[in-house]
């Protein structure tokens, strides 16, 4: 239920007050959509049509709408009760048409002259049901209100031409609906569907309806609605020679005579009976038949169904009657028409697309009411090649259990010549990409790589229309077998196969180390195969001897050059010379990155990228870069007692978040977690300062985004990981659906599981668990867990200290892998490759993640300047469509994730925790069909968790599908786009902020 705001309450209290006399107290207004609810109260009940004379005169002189906050939605109609205070149901209730105030006036004044409110009479008060009949934008308007304002739901209506109609006669409805709320289109669908239908609205081709959140700009979704009138949709059908729908025809032209029609079809000839309607049954006659035989002919004949060549027309008193009363024949036109005289299922075996059509929109609507009622499934047809590509759409997205199988059985039972495959999709009504889609081949085709899925238009006049030309290049679809990819990548890989394991092979054979299977083994005796390894071990412990020994020379020649430098350690006496060396750092730093031998503005920017060019986007607004943390963040993690996760930026971001907490005395007030998309995603100093100009002074953020980071990390660093002493006032969880995909493999959490740390922090959770005394108190803080080694690592470790002491480079390996590594970097042919590879990865959009690691600032934040540009990005990456992406592999919502989540859940609420779930952003090149169909399962199952306590989920994954500049990648946020996403959030009216 929407409240109104403080303000507009406050208005409307008064307004309603002084307009009855009733003190302020005893009024109570509410909004719900766009009906105005009022209640009145006091120690008597108020008297009904006193306080409603009142009102209405002060509604006629007040604009109801200048009370209320511009962006709410218009009133349509006021609800007035009455009660006695301290009762919970109200005495009386009036509602109140604001378009209708005179003649509501009219009633109360009659009412108050009867002195008794017993008999109201008056003026005629009409329905917003007659009165939207008449095609008035408001007052269907207001007819919609009153199913969709106990919703929560506001409507606004207007009309626009429809630019597809040739004759400019047809008009389109648009129905905008808002709310606080995205509600669910199957729940708005049919019930908007079947009042719209009801009206018979002439001049409409169809209506759309727009669900659209308050205060937001863009639509979350569309909805298409047939206006199609039931007569028209009765004459299609009767024209294929569908009974149902003839009889219902015949039924409408003889009711004005009080005549009804029973109709069979046997063979080619259509029997109809003719009876009087039940109310006459007693003493009526047989209908006349002069009159039946003209009506029932002239509408026979404009109809001319399909395939029945005759009529036989039968007069009865009653259905019981064996003998009737009177018979006649009509010849119809399908007997003069060969043309006519097909049947609609042999016209559909020979490929006619028509009768298919009729057909399939037949089996998939058996019930005959509810098409008329709601508009129905509707079919759609496309021949490409030896495919029929068939969509299925409606006000609520057909089941694909449902509807798939009885569509593939039925063209395969049909056989029709030519055809080999047949592609179903599902969509709801008024979308261009389906929800789903599903393929069955009725022969063994052989083309590996089809040709681009057509996409259906959402109306019928461009059904014929496609995106993809038949001239465009072949790319891989959903719809590709499995077979069929499994047969080309065989063909090809064979080939490479047999020639890289012949190589292979070969030089085996000749180190004489190995021999083919097939060769007898009395070719080598034992005596020499012992010989052979002999000699080789021998030389390759001479060879690993002499190694060391150079080695080891070489870095004790330049082993006290390399320590005198390291041993020099910076005074810290005067902080002026420690800022100029931090400055001289800093230079040394930007040197490195900008040195080049081009001009200094050639190129590449500050920031390491290449420059704008010339249709450069405007300029986006974003936080101010801040100092880097990767020095800071190795070192806490180097000193850190906690062993290593395995997840070198979770022991860094930790390290961060520790020392944070240290020089702050608390933990963060705000606390952002998830993957990398949270990372990038949302940046806390932009999110603090936008906070702090709503009145949330002061709040600390910090961002604890991890690359890879699943339900299950996330689960592991809330509860595992962090202390109860630094867990945050609200989390703010910013991720996606990959995250809880359970069919995926989790290598984060399988690095994380098998580190020392991992260990660690599970045995110091077993000790603190069994310290409840105070004596094992001290003993458990004192002493650190160690891990349990098992018996290989202990043999590694011995033989490794046996080595370290022959050896003479063991100690010194560090200085050994610096040498190596600066020589061969010293090569002019590495060198020119680093020039050049060092170049590319400042022109790349999407920087390896490894190497971003290391560029979070001091509030964990990692921002990244470069804007996704499509035409550059996939010149350097491959376009991974959903089918075959990793991260949507095995879709599943359940299973570890599932239970992640859950014990999330279960622990924010034990620790009075608010968590709040954010679904970012994505991109349209990102969310390609087999993706949107995973991210609507994801949204419907988040919607289910919404219902628990202390969670709240907030979608904004379709903010901006075509604004690629607020993105680094198809599903990564810029630094510009993690501004726009932390002002969005900060002004979230769901999200309860903390208050200090």
């Amino acid at each position: 239920m929407k409240k109104l705001r403080s303000d507009s309450q406050q208005s409307l209290l008064q307004w309603v007050s002084q307009a009855t006399g009733i003190n302020s107290v005893g009024v109570k207004v509410r909004l719900r959509g766009n009906d105005l609810h009022i209640l009145c109260e006091g120690e008597k009940c108020p008297q009904r049509w006193r306080t409603l004379s009142d009102l209405l005169h002060a509604l006629q002189q007040t604009d109801l709408d200048a009370l209320t906050k511009s962006e709410q939605p218009s009133i349509y109609q006021v609800f007035v009760y009455g009660r006695k205070k301290g009762e919970y149901r109200p005495q009386w209730c009036h509602r109140v048409y604001l378009n209708q105030l005179d003649r509501h006036l009219e009633q109360v004044e009659l009412a108050l002259l009867a002195d008794a409110a017993k008999a109201p009479g008056g003026a005629l008060i009409l329905s917003n049901e007659s009165l939207a009949r008449r095609g008035d934008p408001n007052a269907i308007a207001r007819y919609l209100s009153e199913t969709l304002s106990a919703m929560g739901v506001g409507v606004r209506v207007k009309v626009k031409q429809d630019e597809s109609s040739e004759d400019n006669t047809s008009d389109r409805l648009w129905i905008l609906c808002q709310s606080n709320y995205s509600p669910d289109p199957s729940l708005i669908a049919e019930p908007v569907a079947q009042q719209l239908r009801q009206l018979k609205l002439a001049g409409y081709q169809d209506a759309v309806i727009v669900s659209q959140i308050t205060g937001e700009t863009n639509h979350n979704w569309r909805l298409r609605i047939d206006l199609t009138p039931p007569e028209v949709m009765l004459k299609e059908w009767a024209r294929w020679g569908d009974v149902q729908a003839i009889a219902r025809l015949l039924t409408a032209v003889l009711s004005d005579l009080q005549i009804t029609v029973q109709v069979s079809l046997q063979e080619s000839t259509l029997h109809i009976f003719c009876l009087p309607l039940a109310n006459s049954l007693e003493d009526a006659s047989a209908p006349d038949k002069a009159l039946c035989i003209k009506k029932i002919s002239q509408q026979l004949e404009a109809i001319a169904p399909q395939a029945i060549l005759a009529a036989t027309i039968y007069g009865q008193k009653t259905p019981d009657d064996k003998q009737p009363q009177w018979i006649d024949w009509l010849t119809l036109p399908a007997n003069e028409y060969p043309a006519l005289a097909t049947p609609a299922l042999e016209l559909a075996a020979e490929g006619d697309e028509p009768a298919i059509i009729f057909l399939l929109e037949r089996l998939l609507n058996p019930n005959l009411d509810r098409r008329l009622k709601t508009g129905g499934l509707r079919v759609l047809l496309r021949r490409k090649d030896d495919l029929y590509h068939i969509m299925c759409d409606a006000p609520i997205c057909p089941s694909r259990k449902q509807v798939a199988p009885k569509v593939t059985q039925f063209i395969r039972q049909l056989n029709i010549a030519g055809i080999a495959g047949v592609r179903v999709y599902g969509r709801r009504a008024g979308n261009k990409e389906p929800f789903w889609h599903h393929g069955v081949d009725l022969a063994q085709r052989q083309r590996l790589v089809p040709e681009a899925t057509p996409e259906f238009a959402a109306t019928s006049e461009y059904v014929s229309d496609l995106i993809t030309q038949d001239n465009d290049e072949a790319i891989f679809r959903p719809d590709l077998t499995t077979e069929e990819v499994h047969s080309f990548v065989s063909k090809v890989a064979q080939d490479w196969l047999e020639t890289a394991t012949t190589t292979w092979k070969k030089w085996l054979l000749n180190t004489q180390l190995f021999i083919e299977t097939n060769q007898s083994v009395n070719q080598i005796p034992d005596s020499q195969g012992l010989k052979v390894a002999l000699v080789w071990g021998t030389l390759g412990l001479l060879l690993t001897l002499q190694t060391d020994w150079i080695l080891g020379y070489i870095v004790t020649r330049t082993l006290p050059t390399t320590a005198s430098v390291n041993n020099v350690s910076p005074s810290s006496s005067s902080p002026a010379k420690s800022s100029l060396r931090e400055s001289n750092h800093q230079n040394q730093r930007t040197a490195f990155f900008t040195s080049s031998s081009q001009p200094q503005n050639a190129a590449f920017n500050a920031s390491g990228f290449t420059q704008e060019d010339d249709n450069q986007p405007p300029t986006l607004n974003a936080a101010p870069l801040r100092e880097k943390a990767n020095a800071t963040a190795i070192l806490l993690a180097a000193r850190s007692s906690l062993p290593s996760f395995n997840v070198r930026q979770l022991d860094e971001q930790l390290a961060l978040y520790r020392q944070r907490i240290a020089r702050n005395g608390k933990p963060a007030d705000v606390l952002i977690i998830g993957s990398s998309r949270a990372l990038r995603g949302v940046d806390p100093m932009a999110l603090s300062k936008a906070l702090k100009r709503q009145g949330y002074a002061n709040l600390d953020v910090f961002n604890f985004g991890i690359n890879g980071a699943t339900a299950q990390v996330v689960d592991f660093v809330i509860r595992q990981v962090l202390q109860p002493s630094e867990l945050p006032k609200l989390i703010l969880w910013a991720d996606g659906s990959r995250a809880f995909n359970s069919g995926r493999e989790d290598l984060t959490f399988q690095a994380i599981a098998a580190s020392q740390g991992y260990e660690y922090v599970l045995q110091q959770a077993q000790t603190s668990s069994n310290s409840e005394t105070p004596g094992n108190s001290t003993t458990g803080q004192n002493t650190t867990p160690q891990p349990n080694i098992n018996p290989y690592q202990a043999f590694n470790q011995a033989f490794n200290q046996i080595l370290g002491t022959v050896s003479t480079t063991y100690q010194n390996r560090n200085q050994v892998k610096a040498l190596l590594q600066k020589q061969l970097e010293s090569l002019p042919v590495l060198i020119a490759s680093q020039n050049d590879q060092s170049q590319t990865t400042k022109i790349e959009n999407s920087p390896d993640e490894n190497l971003l690691l290391h560029a979070v600032d001091f509030d964990g934040f990692l921002p990244l300047s470069v804007r996704f540009n499509p035409a550059r990005y996939y010149q350097k990456y491959a376009r991974v469509i959903g089918k075959y992406d990793n991260d949507y592999k095995d879709f599943n919502l359940g299973g570890e994730q599932d239970a992640a989540l859950q014990n999330v859940l279960q622990f924010t609420k034990s620790q009075n925790i608010q968590l709040v779930f954010i679904n970012l952003p994505l991109t349209a090149e990102y969310l390609d069909s087999f993706r949107r169909q995973h991210e609507q399962e994801f949204q419907n199952y988040m919607l289910q968790i919404a219902t628990s306590p202390n969670f709240i989920y907030r979608d904004i994954s379709q903010l901006w599908p075509k604004t690629n500049e607020y993105f680094s990648d198809p599903s990564h946020l810029n630094r510009f786009g993690a501004y726009e996403v932390s002002q969005k959030l900060a002004t979230d009216p769901m999200i309860p902020w903390p208050v200090k």
